[in-house]
């Protein structure tokens, strides 16, 4: 979680008011409540205008369903906008508390597009919800590990954690890439096709977003108790929410793929 880790090095210490854990998690209760309304808009703009018009049959992890050319137009848009809001959000922390809640808008727009329109035809949309109960859980779990030092936050911890997600992202470049190359292709088409494989990078991106919350909860620790500057609130609670976000639809997408591959039996 890059926007954390950024406090550390961008602090000023101040005699103005400062960081607190309440005020941090109102902050972060109020970036998951505009991930809510994102995905209740995005409910209501699919019952509205997305459901309307020419329809184009899809599949998604063994869901079948059809969405307008509307809907992706607008997902895609909101999705690039999503991107840049995050990056924003990042380097600037002036800026957080702003573009924190457009990238969080957008997160749960999409959210909202998995669970309405991909699953819900075919009844599976209650997964949304065991999504967010494991996702509390694992919440509370991670927590209670910090809280009573069975894991300990070193210099170590956070190597090991950046080197993964570094690595991660490296591996889904050149994935990515080598998408494109015509001798590469078909092999990367059969690795993205492997069931077992794809199970096993979603554990992997679950793990790691676990070990994220324990990295985030030391920085938000570290913030509240050196007393840095009450703007950071807005800062450390946009980072914890980020990676509650990313959890949750890392766990949705490995419910999604189990569900699609009992469906399809």
């Amino acid at each position: 979680n890059p926007v954390l880790t950024r406090i550390s090095k961008d602090v000023e210490q101040t005699g103005s008011t400062t960081a607190t854990y309440r005020g941090i998690a109102e902050k972060v209760s109020f970036f998951l409540a505009i991930a809510l309304i994102g995905m209740l808009v995005y409910q209501l703009l699919n019952q509205a205008v997305f459901n309307k018009g020419e329809m184009i049959p899809l599949t998604y992890e063994g869901f079948s369903f059809s969405f307008s050319k509307t809907g992706g137009i607008v997902v895609v848009v909101l999705a690039i906008i999503g991107i840049i809001s995050e990056l924003i959000a990042v380097f600037s922390r002036r800026m957080v508390a702003l573009f924190g809640s457009i990238y969080t808008f957008t997160e749960g727009f999409f959210i909202g597009f998995l669970i309405f329109t991909v699953l819900e035809p075919s009844g599976y949309s209650y997964l949304g919800l065991e999504a967010l109960l494991l996702t509390a859980a694992v919440n509370c779990v991670m927590g209670w590990l910090f809280a009573t030092g069975r894991i300990h936050v070193s210099q170590k911890f956070y190597t090991v954690v950046m080197t993964l997600a570094f690595g991660s992202i490296v591996v889904g470049l050149l994935l990515l890439i080598g998408s494109f190359i015509p001798g590469l292709k078909d092999v990367i088409g059969a690795m993205r096709n492997n069931f077992g494989l794809c199970i096993a990078v979603d554990v992997f991106g679950i793990v790691l977003a676990s070990l994220f919350l324990i990295s985030d909860y030391a920085l938000i620790d570290e913030c509240v108790k050196n007393n840095y500057p009450k703007e950071f609130e807005w800062y450390a609670a946009f980072g914890l929410s980020f990676t509650i976000i990313w959890l949750y639809l890392k766990i949705l997408d490995l419910l999604i793929r189990l569900a699609g591959k009992d469906k399809n039996k």
